[in-house]
């Protein structure tokens, strides 16, 4: 046994009873130096090892030099949908902490503050309960002065958990974990400082809190990030070639798929720049088996021309786009909704792609399978429309059946008699490659070529032709929306108003509708995954309400509206269907949604 693991017990502690509690929303306000997401990330994480429901909310700046910072994390022994509006407790390391984020404290809440750095307004504690600690000072007496306050993170989860009563054991384990490898002072070190927080008698001045048995009894949980859900989603789904190049909120992925790629055979090139990557994904692709490329908005920007290419070419390949605040470099490390329209569209001439977005990071494993599996059906680009807001989220589900999900998309060299790749008297449209060394009986290799081509691939100028492939690049994403389950209305099938939304929103807009329900108001929701081709029947759907709002983090445009209203008011020619937008680079707060509707169906 090590040093550190042997160091790791803790004296039960002895205090009068705690008051139950079904749900906590702890936000943590620091600078990005403070580790601060670690302190977060250990809580998630132990929820879902505890069979909780968890999700998070992360800011950090986007400067090198770091800056302000907040992780906030909400823990629930039942259902949680969002990572909640307000706050209970409120962490906070400095002035600039406290003075920046104490607002968003519910009314008596707890701002728990470092006296070191920290003098409370007088004119604020009335509103919330103020209990001040010398964390920095605590911590430089627990661990030693050379370490100064580095570990203040792991001292400040101590406290917290003895403010909830969390397990303390497993908080234990999770920090070895986390040091595993490295030194084992290290893990001392840490474990010393947590060891410092917990016994720090915070309950002589405050009440502690209990959390009720959880709810969820599905056996093993997976707790993690939306970034690393669809890392191992596209291994699953049999991606075993990569590339890319870095930028935030991408280069998670990048790194995940360099390291774990290789465990499967497989490999990932980070190359000089977006087109050599988009470029090789494709080369990889065309190899026999579907490739992955990926990036944020400007990345993807770069990528357009490529894309296009692989669009006439037919190949298959996956896109994932890492969405974040735009246009040009914009808020590297803020959410967006904007990178629809580029998706959709981006690139010249008639270039139709599939795009499918995940709801939460659960959906992002499955959705990452998906888009390898329309991919080589369709013989198309498909590009995974992700966001900034689900990459960092760390969130708890069911482990999922591997047995069922993995598969294997190693190319079919077996002999053809012949082969024409883009046969136009395919009833679906959908082109069918062989990979590079298949033989082919009568001689006739077909070729690949970004120009305009017969159905052998050979390049050609005939207007017959090109009309002809136009309208079969068109027919088999038809034929794909007709394949395409109608979504699910959350709520009444009919009613008032119905929040449409797409990606990071689910979650919150679904607890809108049950505030709402709970107020008698009607309101339903429709999250859409498929938004290119969009699944046939949603009319239908639209039909049923009075008030259609399409609730999007981007612009509402010059008339209105955002990104998505603008695809289905095309689609659907319906004046009903409005926007509900933002653009500040946070996540949706649920009373703010709700006070829009409020707003909008009094002005019309």
């Amino acid at each position: 046994m090590s040093e550190a693991s042997s160091s790791t017990s803790l004296t039960p502690r002895e205090t009068g009873p705690a008051s139950k509690v079904r749900e906590a929303v702890i936000r943590i306000a620091g600078n990005s130096q403070d580790g601060i997401q670690a302190i977060g990330g250990f809580l998630a994480r132990l929820a879902g090892r505890s069979e909780q429901e968890v999700m998070t909310f992360m800011t950090i700046p986007s400067t090198i030099s770091g800056g302000p910072s907040i992780f906030q994390v909400r823990i629930g022994s039942g259902e949680v949908l969002s990572a909640g509006d307000d706050a209970d407790v409120l962490l906070a390391f400095y002035q600039h902490s406290y003075d920046s984020h104490i607002g968003f404290l519910k009314k008596g809440g707890i701002v728990l503050y470092d006296t070191g750095h920290v003098v409370a307004n007088p004119d604020r504690e009335t509103e919330y309960r103020h209990v001040g600690v010398p964390i920095s000072g605590l911590t430089i007496e627990s661990i030693g002065g050379t370490a100064k306050d580095k570990g203040k993170n792991i001292f400040s989860l101590g406290l917290i958990a003895r403010m909830y009563d969390l397990d303390a054991p497993k908080l234990e384990r999770l920090i070895l974990e986390r040091f595993a490898g490295k030194d084992t002072s290290i893990a001392t070190t840490a474990l010393t400082a947590f060891h410092a927080g917990y016994g720090f008698q915070i309950d002589n001045i405050l009440q502690t809190f209990q959390f009720v048995e959880s709810e969820k009894k599905d056996g093993q949980q997976v707790v993690t990030n939306g970034n690393e859900a669809l890392t191992f989603g596209l291994i699953a789904a049999g991606v075993r070639f990569g590339a890319g190049y870095p930028i935030t909120p991408w280069s998670d992925i990048m790194e995940s798929l360099r390291r774990e790629l290789p465990k499967y055979g497989g490999t990932f090139v980070q190359c000089e720049d977006e087109l050599a990557a988009v470029s090789m994904a494709i080369g990889g692709s065309y190899a026999g088996r579907v490739s992955v490329t990926g990036s944020s908005g400007p990345g993807i920007s770069l990528k357009t021309e490529a894309i296009g290419w692989a669009v006439m070419a037919e190949m298959p390949l996956v896109v994932v786009d890492v969405q974040r605040g735009g246009p040009s470099t914009g808020m590297p490390t803020n959410v967006e909704q904007s990178d629809l329209n580029i998706a959709c569209f981006g690139g010249h001439g008639d270039s139709p792609r599939v795009v499918i977005a995940p709801a939460n990071v659960e959906d992002c494993f499955y959705t990452a399978i998906e888009a390898v599996n329309i991919a080589r059906k369709y013989s198309v680009p498909v590009i995974l429309l992700t966001d900034q807001a689900i990459a960092s989220r760390i969130e708890a589900f069911k482990m999922p059946d591997l047995e069922k999900v993995v598969q294997d998309i190693s190319p079919d060299f077996t002999p053809r008699i012949d082969h024409k790749p883009y046969d136009l008297s395919a009833a679906d449209g959908v082109t069918r490659h062989l990979a590079p060394g298949t033989r082919v009986e009568s001689g006739k290799y077909p070729v690949v070529t970004g120009l305009e081509h017969d159905e052998l691939g050979h390049p050609t100028g005939s207007p017959v032709l090109h009309t002809k492939m136009i309208a079969k690049r068109r027919k088999k994403l038809q034929t794909l929306a007709a394949e395409l389950p109608v979504p699910k209305v959350f709520g009444a099938p009919e009613g008032n108003v119905l929040l449409v939304g797409w990606g990071s929103s689910q979650g919150p807009l679904r607890e809108a509708v049950e505030q709402a329900r709970a107020a008698g108001d009607s309101v339903s929701s429709l999250h859409i995954r498929h938004l290119n081709p969009l699944p046939n029947g949603l009319e239908k759907i639209f039909d049923g309400f009075n008030h259609v709002f399409v609730v999007e983090l981007n612009d509402e445009g010059l008339y209105g509206y955002g990104q998505l209203a603008g695809l289905l008011r095309a689609r659907y020619a319906d004046a009903r269907i409005g926007g509900i937008n933002k653009a500040d680079g946070l996540t949706w707060k649920v009373r703010e949604i709700l006070q829009q509707v409020k707003d909008k169906t009094a002005a019309r």
